[in-house]
């Protein structure tokens, strides 16, 4: 996309003050400000700002990586889907998909209400929906990539070694953190409470909800195996060929367990 561009950087929530370029977002097309105000009115603080946060590391770690905005990677796709990557926790994307659905689903039709065309709806639904999705991620398009890079450092620090320290301390001044992990816990948490639908078992948000219940109020993979209708049952052990050597018995009588590696 090379829609027409506006100054002004700090309409989009940026600290004119920040004394790093890597904490300043960049001239901002109509869509982009759009997007950014959306988010700013629709989000909790905390999650406004981990989307900006998410954008800006995105950009400094493909620039780590030697990719080029523009040449390598459309970059206001890659703002545009950080931006908007969370809008699935907020009551405005809110439904019966998991919160990444939701929130593509949104995300796409946002563009498209906007006048962007079906490549970049395309392009920002995979950023949205995948934004969760290790090992996937990765592997899309450069702009999904890139995003999800950004994103897991924002949450995880994952890639954090590959920055400088003044551009992590710089981006976290202009837009600072305020407890995002356990934050956004939180609400993907209440999502699924509200609605068990949106944290399918095998999901991300299945896994967060299962940390906040009881033990195996939550069904794992084996539970859903055991519980399957086709009976599966797992498989007998192998029996050991014959003529193969035993395992010598213990003083107790009980055959000891053989060494790692042996």
């Amino acid at each position: 996309m090379t829609p027409k561009t506006e100054e002004g950087p700090s309409a989009a929530g940026t600290s004119p003050a920040a004394p790093h370029p890597a904490a300043a977002l960049p001239p901002l097309s109509a869509l982009a400000r759009s997007a950014l105000q959306f988010a700013r009115e629709t989000e909790p603080a905390f999650l406004y700002a981990h989307s900006v946060r998410s954008y800006l590391f995105a950009r400094a770690l493909a620039e780590a990586g030697g990719l080029a905005p523009g040449a390598d990677y459309d970059d206001e796709l890659v703002l545009l889907g950080c931006v908007l990557h969370d809008v699935g926790l907020t009551a405005a994307a809110s439904g019966h998909q998991r919160f990444e659905v939701e929130g593509a689903d949104f995300a796409a039709r946002f563009l498209r209400e906007r006048g962007a065309d079906e490549e970049a709806a395309r392009v920002v639904w995979q950023v949205v929906a995948l934004h969760t999705s290790e090992g996937i991620a990765s592997r899309m398009g450069p702009e999904v990539a890139v995003a999800h890079d950004g994103i897991a450092l924002d949450v995880l620090g994952r890639g954090r070694e590959r920055l400088p320290a003044a551009v992590l301390e710089q981006v976290v001044a202009a837009y600072p953190r305020d407890g995002l992990a356990w934050a956004i816990t939180d609400l993907i948490v209440d999502q699924a409470l509200a609605d068990p639908a949106k944290a399918g078992p095998l999901s991300f948000p299945g896994q967060v909800l299962r940390g906040h219940l009881p033990p195996g109020a939550v069904p794992g993979w084996h539970d859903l195996v055991r519980a399957s209708p086709w009976g599966d049952r797992p498989p007998a052990a192998p029996s050991a060929p014959a003529g193969a050597p035993q395992a010598p018995a213990d003083a107790g009588g009980t055959a000891a367990p053989s060494r790692p590696g042996a």
